[in-house]
This record gives C-alpha cells, structure tokens and sequence, in this order.
C-alpha cells in the first residue's frame, strides 16, 4: 500500500511494518483494531482494511464515545476497479453505524479520495506537525 502511495525507503517501510505488527496485534486482541479482508476462492486476500477505535475525550463534533479511524483501505493492482474498496468501505461503516460509532476519520490518499467523498466523507480542518 505503501509503496503505492509513493514510499520507496525500503528500510522505512521495513521498520515501519516491524513496528507495526506488535502494535495492531494487541488492539486486535483487545478489539480495539477490528479488521475486514477479500480474499479470492483460493484464499489469496486482495483487498482489506481496519478499524481503529480510538478512546476520544467529550467534544463539540461527535457524540460520547470512541472515535473511528479506518486505516489501511487498500485493494491490491490488478483487482482495482471492481468496487471491492467500494464495499470494504460500505460494510466497515454498517459495522460503525451497527455499533453506535458515531465520527469516523481517515487519511486518504490521492486514489481514495474520490471514493470516500463519495460516500460522504469531508476535509476537515487537521493540520500536522513532524517533531522527529
């Protein structure tokens, strides 16, 4: 996914994966990261993509409760164009609305974007700050 958004750093990518896999296999455990796959008749997975639900403090734009950020939408090349983002997408935010999540935030990259504008997702006012 990443390195078709453009990331080429190869070692980045490695330690970014290495570091990653502790992280999501503690949330999965704890149902804090919840995890939607397509896999082929041969069980090959072509498209995914999760959850994260994020303990958020009262606030102005939300209600009580935690706040979703869907990560990791990403449908491998040669299955593109089919709508399976289109459904990975549709069934995620069902699950949401089924579980009484009511914000949903997500980075989207240049070849998501117009899906997610579709289905209602807006620009919002987040800026961001590398401090390492």
């Amino acid at each position: 996914m990443f390195r078709d958004m453009g990331y080429t750093d190869d070692a980045a990518l490695d330690a970014m994966i290495a570091a990653f896999r502790p992280w999501v296999e503690v949330r999965l455990q704890s149902g804090e990261y919840v995890a939607w796959l397509v896999q082929t008749a041969t069980g090959e997975v072509i498209a995914g993509g999760g959850v994260w639900l994020m303990d958020w403090p009262p606030h102005m734009i939300g209600g009580p409760g935690p706040r979703a950020n869907i990560l990791n939408v990403y449908t491998e090349m040669e299955y593109r164009g089919q709508g399976l983002a289109r459904q990975l997408m549709e069934a995620i935010l069902q699950w949401l609305r089924e579980n009484h999540v009511g914000t949903v935030i997500l980075h989207a990259s240049e070849q998501g974007r117009t899906l997610y504008e579709k289905l209602g997702f807006q620009a919002t006012n987040e800026m961001r700050l590398l401090l390492q």
